[in-house]
């Protein structure tokens, strides 16, 4: 009681093939078997990069160079400029 045996197996499966048709069944099968080859080619893919060696990078040479410090001084605002005369003001 409570298990599925071989008929209630049998009797989904025909009510599966009713409603989706043999060929469409089929076909989607045939997308789910490619997925999974997919996705297992995709694991081998990972497992082989893995296991190969990173290319090894070399750092460009580095010059010596003079570093100029910081200035960290406060320093005043700039003096504000009065804005030029228009031209509406020489009437």
């Amino acid at each position: 009681m409570g298990g599925f045996s071989l008929w209630h197996i049998l009797i989904f499966a025909i009510i599966l093939l009713l409603l989706f048709g043999g060929n469409r069944f089929s076909s989607m099968m045939g997308d789910v078997a490619k997925g999974l080859k997919s996705f297992k080619q995709g694991m081998t893919d990972d497992d082989d990069k893995a296991q190969r060696p990173a290319d090894p990078r070399q750092l460009p040479p580095q010059t010596p160079q003079q570093q100029q410090p910081i200035d960290i001084t406060p320093r005043s605002p700039d003096p504000v400029t009065p804005p030029p005369p228009s031209d509406d003001s020489s009437r």
